[in-house]
């Protein structure tokens, strides 16, 4: 088994990210869906139930479950096993593992699709959708535990970004989206290695990420969907209203990166990001894993870790 303890400036960056991500999907759950203008017009200030999915206070959705398979199979196996992380998503999907209640809610289009055509016999090389329209978040959304893996085992750039690329291709085989989980790998990195401020931190992680591209891709007309990520003072100088929350994957990478540079704290970060509305529960599960790298597991406010449904079985999970 991989130690997972390596003297990181959070300690054990797993609990600190993956509990950025569930912390981040429970929060925005209940007002997922809904018009920005009617979240704002009653903003979430803490933790609360009912909702979207009228589930209790603490509950997360496919995100975290979609994390969480992955996590387990990373730990289970100590390596990236594209065919066993399917599997576990079958047994989510069907059985309810990785649930908080037993039950597979709120699944994306694109990853039923995906992980439907696994279970008729595709192999996890082709399940994936490969069109434009296969460009949701779906990939995003669970891709941290993979980043994570990488860098600790300090795998070089191209290998962690083909083994990054497969992973998200379970599910959302179309490179724009691949390209999301790839520069959102080059944040976590960033994070975890640089110093300076979260700001000057994901500049770096982006300026190296598009610097990959720009020599990894033939074409690079996909790169430019995501040219607002190149300068992050530009960015954060974008309005709110200037920021989508949609379930696109290139909207919700935006919205989740302007949540981080606009803040200054776990709870600010959280709170912007689900407060944008619509796809809330995927933007605060987006940012808060980098926020939870960056602040510390500690920084997360106790008062919403102590709600999160199945928080101690999660929390054993990170212990490798």
């Amino acid at each position: 088994m991989m130690d997972i303890n390596v003297g990181s400036r959070n300690n054990n960056i797993w609990i600190s990210g993956i509990m950025g991500v569930i912390v981040g999907d429970a929060l925005g759950c209940p007002v997922q869906f809904r018009p920005r203008e009617e979240v704002q017009a009653g903003p979430v200030t803490t933790m609360t139930g009912h909702g979207t999915y009228d589930m209790p206070v603490g509950t997360w959705t496919d995100d975290s479950s979609m994390t969480l398979a992955l996590l387990d199979s990373i730990q289970d196996k100590g390596v990236i096993d594209l065919e066993d992380i399917m599997d576990r998503y079958v047994r989510w999907i069907r059985n309810g593992e990785y649930t908080p209640f037993g039950e597979a809610f709120d699944v994306g289009h694109g990853t039923m699709a995906a992980i439907a055509r696994y279970m008729k016999g595709r192999d996890h090389k082709s399940c994936g959708g490969t069109t434009e329209r296969d460009n949701g978040n779906g990939s995003l959304m669970r891709i941290l535990p993979a980043c994570l893996y990488a860098y600790e085992k300090k795998v070089e750039d191209k290998e962690a970004i083909s083994m990054i690329h497969q992973v998200a291709g379970l599910t959302h085989n179309h490179i724009r989206g691949q390209i999301a989980c790839g520069l959102y790998y080059f944040c976590a990195k960033s994070v975890l290695d640089e110093e300076g401020s979260l700001v000057e931190r994901l500049q770096k992680g982006l300026d190296d990420g598009f610097r990959f591209y720009e020599e990894f891709l033939q074409d690079t007309s996909e790169l430019s969907h995501y040219d607002r990520l190149r300068d992050m003072k530009r960015l954060s100088e974008v309005p709110e209203s200037g920021i989508k929350s949609s379930g696109y994957v290139v909207d919700t990478i935006e919205a989740a990166i302007w949540s981080l540079i606009t803040t200054d704290s776990f709870e600010e970060c959280e709170l912007a990001a689900v407060n944008l509305g619509d796809d809330s529960d995927t933007v605060g599960a987006i940012a808060g894993g980098l926020a939870g790298l960056f602040y510390g597991y500690k920084a997360i406010p106790e008062e919403w870790l102590e709600v999160i449904q199945k928080r101690e079985w999660i929390e054993k999970l990170c212990q490798f």
